[in-house]
């Protein structure tokens, strides 16, 4: 039996979309790493993401919450300080908690000010990274230099000779025009360029070589680790560097998946998203086959590096201890539903590859298998702390293990529902529509067979995913889907009252004494209270039964141990 500590690896990509991968069926996309990690564990055919933006997103999968439990509705909506992460939770069992790459958190400062917290404090870091232990942070959007948090891969390309007041831009996402000029890569005009860096210099190579630099460290001491490797691409600038930028072409480029119904009698939000600049050029072929080789070209290079790291694990000897997981934030559109970026709920939005490798042999009955039950990004969390043997606690965390899919045959799987939401009080489509911050809210619910899409002052948007499953045909308009409509509203509503907003005391706070009030005992005495009692004989009946459960919960506790 192997004496040394069990780790986990999760790997999360930046706006990976789950079908551009081969395992999930691209038809020139060839993914072999990704796919040898999804032949050894299990692939999970419909993970939702919590949120279809990076931060509420992100913020989701580090507290193992949804976004309407801990408030970061939108990019730049800072995490209070104080809301529990992975890392607090890992923390308390003794496991590592380190990030290497993006977690697109904004710091709550103005409320650790208020608490007297100083930022460089351990619990100011902690508070101020999400949770995590540093290792390296890199939110991959610094087109100016963005202090502290971006300065590593700025001074390394510097060191490499790559100067400007932000390498990471002038050169990691920008090509260069025949004449030396430079071509800024965050216009589309310029994803079928090679960037300007070599290839061993871009992004993705940089933070696997981190992330195994912080292995090396971290198996000297001995210590259970989770790795957080968090890769800032695909997600634009659409810009990748040799060989990878002509690794792909027009030809590889699928039809988009879209329909001229779908912009006839439009539900007036999705309509009101078609018109957004990243949409209007998305729906255009000249920008789709430009742009969707980089993507790709993005993809594949993971895909080479995580190879790199699989065959570093195997030499150490890792992959029989350390649960690897793969993922990504959220899916971009391409063009598909006239749609770019994500901010909608359509599956290659919402919906993320998410592969979980189990080193246990409990799991080798499910290797290399798909596992179809809906499951959320919220449930990783809860997996970790089973993985490592404890147990998540119920009135923080909001997500299931997904170990008993992994170790099971049959399991009755509790969730029937999944969940995702977008605050887009910072789109233009809230102003043109004439909305208040407050109405600009979505909630997408979808139970496996019929999505519907939920926003205040509007009729719904449903899909109905066994019939039309590229979604092409909004049906909520429709007065036979009336019934679908009142039962997907409902599970929302029974969505809402469970949320675990009492994160402070467990359940067992309430329920410890319920034998005592079942045998008509007062557990209100222990606080020295005496509430409604006639006499001095009603009240000490009442502190003798009080002694005797008191007595017996001991000598239980006493037995226990």
């Amino acid at each position: 039996m192997n004496s040394k500590p069990m780790n986990v690896l999760w790997i999360m990509c930046d706006q990976l979309r789950f079908d551009y991968l081969g395992c999930t069926g691209h038809p020139t996309l060839k993914t072999p790493n990704i796919d040898r990690l999804a032949a050894r564990g299990v692939r999970f055919s419909n993970a939702y993401v919590q949120s279809t933006i990076c931060g509420p997103s992100r913020m989701s999968a580090y507290t193992g919450r949804y976004v309407r439990s801990h408030g970061s509705t939108q990019n730049g909506v800072p995490l209070r300080v104080g809301e529990p992460t992975l890392g607090d939770h890992l923390r308390e069992i003794g496991v590592r908690c380190v990030l290497v790459g993006k977690t697109h958190m904004v710091a709550d400062t103005e409320g650790m000010e208020r608490l007297g917290i100083n930022p460089a404090s351990i619990i100011g870091v902690h508070s101020a990274q999400c949770g995590f232990e540093p290792w390296e942070r890199d939110d991959g959007l610094h087109p100016d230099d963005g202090g502290p948090m971006d300065a590593a891969y700025q001074n390394y390309l510097r060191q490499r000779g790559f100067d400007g007041k932000s390498p990471w831009e002038y050169w990691a996402n920008s090509a260069e025009g025949p004449n030396g000029e430079n071509l800024n890569g965050w216009l589309l005009s310029h994803a079928d360029k090679p960037a300007r860096v070599r290839e061993e210099d871009s992004e993705t190579p940089y933070m696997t070589r981190r992330a195994m630099e912080f292995i090396e460290e971290a198996e000297t001491q001995g210590r259970p680790w989770c790795a957080h490797l968090s890769y800032i691409k695909p997600h634009w600038p659409y810009i990748v560097p040799e060989p990878y930028h002509d690794m792909f072409g027009p030809q590889d480029v699928q039809p988009a998946i879209r329909s001229e119904d779908e912009l006839h009698n439009a539900h007036p939000v999705y309509a009101a998203f078609t018109r957004e600049r990243y949409s209007r050029n998305f729906s255009r072929e000249e920008v789709r086959q430009r742009v969707i080789p980089a993507y790709m070209g993005l993809i594949r290079q993971i895909d080479d590096q995580l190879g790199l790291l699989f065959d570093f694990l195997e030499r150490k000897g890792l992959f029989d201890r350390t649960m690897i997981v793969f993922t990504s934030d959220h899916g971009d559109y391409l063009g598909d539903h006239w749609l770019g970026e994500k901010y909608l709920f359509h599956d290659v939005s919402a919906k993320v590859p998410l592969i979980v490798y189990d080193p246990s042999a409990a799991a080798d009955a499910t290797r290399g298998t798909v596992c179809d039950r809906l499951v959320e990004m919220i449930d990783l969390a809860p997996t970790f702390l089973d993985f490592f043997g404890r147990s998540a606690k119920p009135h923080v965390l909001e997500g299931v293990s997904l170990l008993p899919l992994m170790r099971q045959h049959a399991v009755d799987w509790p969730r029937r529902h999944a969940v995702s939401e977008y605050d887009f009080a910072t789109d233009r489509a809230r102003v043109e529509l004439g909305l208040s911050v407050q109405q600009s809210r979505m909630v997408m619910i979808t139970d496996g067979r019929f999505k519907m899409i939920d926003i205040e002052g509007f009729r719904p948007m449903l899909y109905d995913l066994e019939r039309d499953p590229n979604e092409l045909a909004d049906i909520g308009h429709e007065p036979k889907m009336a019934d679908v409509i009142e039962r997907l509203r409902a599970a929302i509503m029974r969505w809402y009252r469970s949320g675990r907003n009492r994160v402070t005391v467990p359940d067992s706070w309430f329920s410890d004494d319920d034998d005592l009030v079942r045998a008509g005992g007062d557990p209100t005495l222990r606080q020295g209270v005496i509430i409604g009692y006639w006499d001095e004989a009603e009240l000490a009946a009442q502190q003798a039964l009080l002694k005797a459960h008191d007595a017996a919960r001991a000598k239980e506790r006493e037995l226990s141990v």
